[in-house]
């Protein structure tokens, strides 16, 4: 896989989504590293347009789900329904059947729509009325939550909250690419005429290298460490999973692929950490400061 096909992927997501390289950026390791993404800002930042801009460059087929206090299971994952003229029930496959999900505002909507996702984000698969059905490969949901101060929401249970192998908040702009999207075309014009860079096929040999990148003994060790530090209790309540500790070293290799490199550094994983692990995390209950503080502090005491 050439590099430059994921810098052209890298180039024309940020002519969109204006001054966020770093987060664009992120955005494309939790894809190569065959992860789920959850982005928490408010409202009109861009996490919509993100959505269709990976969806569009990578040629992927899309869903968009609105979450909403009513929505139930079903109307993610499908329904049948009886067919009088050929005397028998007709599976509907709901809009969880395609490559790429976007679950606007996730967290708007009750924990039993919430936990329809659960098998498959984690199974690539969803079982419904007794049957088990695949879903497209590759399957990468990107779900928007709000903040969890604003009305009508709805936390997310921390089963849910451990699929998603990064959390990312885009923010707001800084005053010159916001001047650019003033005076730029519209966004959903700018996606429309956008050209397909790289091909599911590209993209599945892309994540296939992702996983080939080295990880040497030492930074195992330190990847350890860090996962340790997190369960003693000093820094965290609770400290992340096994599972967690697994997306750690594999977003670290999916960064150090996209930067061109076959071999990935402590360096990496500090980059990657915050994303991966914040949300994975409770704080301790008199912290005075919040996760992504202490969660800084505790990777500074750590030695590489």
């Amino acid at each position: 896989m050439s590099v430059s096909l994921l810098q052209n992927l890298l180039n024309q997501i940020s002519s969109v989504i204006v001054g966020k390289e770093p987060q664009i950026r992120l955005a494309v390791t939790c894809l190569l590293a065959n992860g789920h993404l959850l982005i928490e800002d408010v409202p009109g930042v861009g996490k919509t347009t993100l959505a269709h801009a990976l969806a569009k460059s990578l040629g992927l087929s899309f869903n968009r789900v609105q979450f909403t206090a009513d929505l139930m299971p079903s109307d993610l994952t499908g329904v049948s329904i009886y067919d009088r003229a050929k005397e028998q029930w007709i599976y509907h496959a709901g809009p969880l059947f395609t490559q790429v999900l976007l679950a606007d505002e996730i967290n708007r909507a009750s924990p039993k729509t919430q936990s329809a996702l659960l098998e498959a984000m984690e199974e690539k698969q969803v079982t419904a009325e007794g049957q088990t059905r695949a879903l497209p490969a590759p399957f990468f949901v990107l779900a928007t939550q709000n903040p969890r101060e604003q009305a009508g929401t709805n936390a997310l249970p921390e089963s849910q909250m451990d699929r998603f192998l990064m959390r990312l908040s885009l923010g707001y702009p800084d005053a010159a690419s916001e001047r650019q999207l003033l005076v730029g075309l519209d966004s959903r014009k700018r996606i429309a005429a956008m050209p397909t860079v790289m091909s599911a096929l590209q993209l599945a040999e892309a994540q296939q290298a992702t996983m080939r990148v080295h990880a040497s003994d030492a930074l195992l060790d330190y990847v350890q460490r860090i996962v340790a530090a997190s369960r003693f209790g000093q820094w965290f309540a609770q400290g992340i999973s096994p599972r967690a500790a697994i997306s750690l070293l594999r977003a670290a290799k999916a960064f150090a692929y996209l930067a061109g490199r076959d071999f990935a550094s402590p360096d990496d994983v500090k980059t990657v950490a915050e994303s991966v692990m914040a949300h994975r995390l409770a704080d301790l209950p008199n912290a005075t400061r919040a996760t992504q503080s202490q969660l800084a502090a505790m990777l500074a005491s750590i030695a590489l």
